[in-house]
């Protein structure tokens, strides 16, 4: 399975980084998120317990989260639930009309044979819906706090 969600966002490409980044912060700014418990906690390495909402349905997954500053990425491996083994990688790229931000999600069904069945349910009920509100709310969030 492969799906991806893009967005532009007019903010500083560095405060979209550490936004993304700050894990913390996402309950406060996402709404569809319901929390974010640390299991182990890092300047550049976190394993987290993520929780969000989907059209009422309530989902939540471990992950462990790298925030890479060289290359300006933040990567995720999900560890745990229906996910594990989910690779997703946050880019953000400078362009004229504002930094365009991605989240890629790679994910290798363990049982193949069913991922024709998973992946609509798993790639594009849950993963691309959450991921594309994830980022119109941070586009909010940053684009707002640029105005103050």
């Amino acid at each position: 399975m492969h799906t991806g969600n893009s967005i532009l966002i007019q903010a500083p490409k560095q405060a979209i980084f550490e936004t993304a980044a700050n894990l913390e912060l996402w309950p406060k700014i996402l709404p569809h998120y319901r929390y974010i418990r640390y299991l182990e906690r890092g300047d550049t390495r976190n394993v987290v317990v993520m929780a969000a909402v989907r059209s009422g349905i309530p989902i939540s997954w471990t992950s462990e989260q790298i925030i890479d500053r060289d290359k300006m990425e933040v990567r995720f491996h999900h560890l745990k639930a229906f996910t594990k083994g989910m690779h997703v990688v946050w880019t953000f790229e400078e362009t004229a009309p504002g930094v365009l931000v991605k989240i890629l999600h790679d994910l290798k069904f363990r049982v193949p044979a069913l991922g024709p069945i998973a992946e609509p349910v798993i790639g594009g009920f849950f993963i691309h819906h959450i991921a594309g509100k994830t980022l119109r709310c941070m586009k909010a969030h940053l684009e707002a706090q640029q105005r103050v």
